[in-house]
């Protein structure tokens, strides 16, 4: 590509085309450029004629954007080192950032550039389609959030050290869904905030708590014989990666979502070590101690003690764990003498007895363990970490408190073992505000999320952290409560994603309802007998009775064989029918998006007339009935404003009030369902009731004006289905469905869908429904 100054002057013979050509007669226009030209055009002078003319003219096209001389030079500096005969990939990389110039400016494409050449001693191993990978997810963020790029290009090398080039794209893309906020975007593409390193950690192929949450729950329930909440651990910016531990608050779990710098083949062995660390606490521990007037290291001490007292008794239980917990102990004894090195030398100590440490003080916390007569007794953690830490502080050895990390990794952070008074309302907490039942409660005024709790609140001097707290309303509602929501996409659950907010009910005219009721004396008639049905009950066969009119055949063989071998026989052996109890409280949730504006052919009645005339004949038979029922309406604008109405709460009537709510629904904005399944479910949770169900009425797909890609807000509502059900709260959907093509049966499950293809059969439907799930 070395170009004589004769080149202008073209002939049939010449190898030399016309775009390097006029980039010769531009690099010595501009001088600034001619030594990065001749470098380029030397390095690959045996290149063929039509590579070096194609890598001219994207060098061409790069200057005809405007991008500017620093990044033209950085374009042909990229040549410059680009080995020989591979000269396209340099053509390439000009013609992405020729695109990328065009939408997020010359600033951003030097920056692209700047990253490249940055790059270049760690990329030896980078394809061509590697390369082209990176460009491609550069210029897909110039074009939706050009801002982003410079900081992109900046934290490229720590993107592809988590999930590789092959996967750059699919992080920018889960970062454009991350939001439509600016700032949050930029802290995204920046590394610097939590859901971006969940997305490298997925990318990666990282082993996460997210991945393995469902083995751990019920790994802890096989172990323990009942279930333990298990939870992400939130993250927190001043604590390196290293250093973070599992926590216990208010018998929850919380376990960081990956513990960085574990190699894979290990890190399912340290999630099931810490799972079962912190879950045999909340098993087999004790009331939390009071501090008192004990030092740090002392306070550090008795958590180890602890921690060694809960191992052992887990161990007499379960002996198997011993072979999980011991690979982690490693230290061995040295010469070194460190608050640190003593603490972990103790607690290697404690866990294995057989293993040989003469150290004074390991051997005094051995001896005094093993003389205890109950382990069973949490005192003899205060009382052996009380005499060892004023062993260690006779040492004068340095401890500190701000530093410490406890040891070994499977192991808490030993906060939950102590009563400790409240936090100044400024403190920094970790993560002990945690979410039950999936939903977080707001605590900030809406419209302020980033801005800092006020420390003249009362309501936070007074001790009212973690509880919910009304929110100014706007015209969207007033905000109650957060919910996450599945990114289908990154294959990840985004935490505190979408608002809910309860929207005041307009009223309409009660007489509407009581006409609707009256109007179909068929339907009335049917759903009568129902009720009646109802209220009978479902005879219950009460096996093991002292009375009745059966015999129970297995307990009268029993009774047989415990005469015949000379013992007294078990006297319950009848069996009895009694009439089971209803016990069941129901939810149903009506969508009022604006498709239920839509005409009903044949009725002169829109979509959400028949919707409301369904719902009046299930409450009002529900009213007669005595069940449990709340009515709740739902809309969405936005991740932002997913709008509940209420209609009727459990323990209110079906009356004049509620029909008049019920009559003022109104059809408007789109159907953001698998929020409102969350919040439904979290509702009923607070329920005191054998049996729980949340009935779906809608009339098409979930939806949103914020998710171009209808079939994300499927897969969140599918999954929070399976969520509820997992928590043991049935979920039945009834969707109007004409066609039979939709997402009902995707979102429900077969077995709980019912289409409705007529939508005049909805009140009918809807009542058979209830009353066929509820008699299960």
């Amino acid at each position: 590509m070395n170009v004589p100054a004769t080149a202008a002057r073209r002939s049939r013979g010449s190898v030399i085309e016309a775009s390097a050509a006029r980039l010769d007669a531009m690099a010595r226009a501009r001088p600034v450029l001619l030594a990065p030209w001749r470098a380029a055009a030397g390095r690959h002078a045996c290149a063929p004629p039509a590579e070096r003319d194609a890598f001219a003219e994207a060098v061409l096209r790069l200057a005809n954007v405007n991008a500017g001389a620093a990044a033209l030079m950085a374009a042909l500096r990229l040549a410059a080192t680009t080995a020989p005969g591979a000269l396209p990939r340099a053509t390439g990389a000009a013609l992405a950032a020729a695109d990328l110039c065009r939408k997020a400016g010359a600033a951003a494409t030097q920056a692209a550039f700047n990253a490249r050449l940055d790059l270049a001693p760690r990329l030896a191993n980078w394809t061509a389609a590697d390369e082209a990978a990176w460009w491609r997810g550069l210029v897909r963020l110039s074009r939706e959030a050009p801002d982003c790029v410079p900081a992109l290009a900046a934290a490229s090398g720590a993107v592809l050290d988590g999930c590789g080039a092959a996967n750059f794209e699919g992080f920018v893309a889960a970062g454009l869904r991350s939001g439509t906020d600016r700032g949050a975007r930029l802290s995204f593409f920046a590394l610097r905030s939590p859901e971006a390193r969940r997305v490298l950690d997925r990318l990666g192929g990282a082993v996460t708590l997210s991945r393995l949450g469902p083995q751990l729950k019920a790994y802890a329930t096989a172990l323990w014989g009942r279930p333990f909440p298990i939870k992400e651990l939130p993250p927190a910016a001043d604590m390196p990666a290293s250093a973070r531990r599992a926590a216990v608050s208010s018998g929850i779990v919380l376990v960081p979502d990956v513990f960085r710098g574990v190699p894979r083949a290990a890190a399912s062995d340290l999630y099931r070590a810490t799972v079962a660390h912190a879950t045999a606490h909340l098993a087999l521990g004790a009331v939390p101690f009071d501090p008192g007037h004990l030092k740090p290291v002392q306070v550090a001490l008795v958590g180890l003690v602890e921690d060694a007292r809960v191992e052992a008794l887990a161990m007499r239980r379960l002996p198997g764990l011993r072979a999980l917990w011991a690979p982690f102990h490693t230290v061995e004894p040295s010469h070194l003498k460190t608050a640190p090195a003593i603490l972990a030398r103790v607690a290697r100590a404690l866990f294995d007895p057989e293993h040989a440490d003469d150290d004074g003080v390991v051997a005094k916390a051995r001896a005094l363990f093993g003389a205890e007569p109950d382990l069973a007794d949490p005192g003899l953690s205060r009382r052996i970490g009380g005499l060892i830490g004023n062993d260690i502080g006779q040492m004068r050895v340095q401890f500190d408190a701000k530093s410490h990390v406890v040891e070994p990794r499977y192991r808490d952070d030993n906060l939950g073992l102590w009563a400790l008074p409240p936090p100044p309302p400024d403190a920094a907490l970790q993560g002990v505000d945690v979410a039950v039942q999936a939903v977080r409660m707001e605590h900030r005024p809406d419209g302020d999320d980033d801005a800092p709790p006020d420390p003249d609140d009362p309501e936070r001097r007074e001790g009212a952290a973690g509880r919910a707290r009304p929110i100014a309303p706007d015209a969207r509602g007033i905000a109650v409560a957060r919910t996450p929501e599945w990114d289908r996409a990154a294959g990840l659950e985004r935490p505190d994603w979408c608002t809910i907010r309860e929207a005041p009910p307009a009223l309409g005219d009660p007489a509407a309802i009581d006409d609707a009721l009256a109007r179909d004396v068929g339907l009335a008639r049917r759903v009568e007998r129902l009720v009646r049905e109802a209220r009978v009950g479902r005879p219950t066969r009460l096996r093991r009775q002292p009375d009745g009119l059966d015999l129970d055949i297995d307990a009268a063989i029993e009774a047989v064989t415990a005469l015949r071998a000379g013992e007294l026989p078990e006297d319950r052996i009848h069996t009895r029918k009694v009439l089971r109890a209803r016990d069941l409280a129901a939810l149903v949730l009506v969508d009022v998006s604006e498709s239920t504006r839509d005409r009903v052919p044949g009725l002169d009645a829109s979509v959400l007339d028949v919707e409301t005339r369904a719902v009046a004949v299930l409450a009002d038979a529900m009213d007669r009935l005595g069940d449990r029922l709340a009515l709740r309406a739902f809309a969405s604008d936005g991740r932002d404003a997913v709008r509940l109405t209420r209609i009727k709460d459990f323990d209110g009537a079906f009356d004049g009030a509620a029909k008049a709510r019920l009559a003022g629904l109104a059809p408007g904005h789109s159907t953001r369902l698998g929020a409102a399944l969350r919040h439904a479910g979290a509702e009923l949770a607070a329920i005191a009731a054998t049996r729980r169900l949340v009935l779906v009425l809608t009339d098409g797909a979930p939806s949103d004006v914020d998710v171009p890609d209808p079939a994300d807000l499927v897969e969140d509502a599918r999954r929070a289905v399976l969520s509820l059900r997992g928590r043991g709260v049935d979920v039945f959907g009834i969707t109007l469905d004409p066609s039979g093509q939709g997402a009902g049966a995707s979102v429900f499950g077969r077995a709980n869908h019912m289409p409705v293809r007529r939508i005049e059969d909805l009140p009918a439907r809807l009542s058979d429904l209830y009353f066929r799930i509820a008699r299960r």
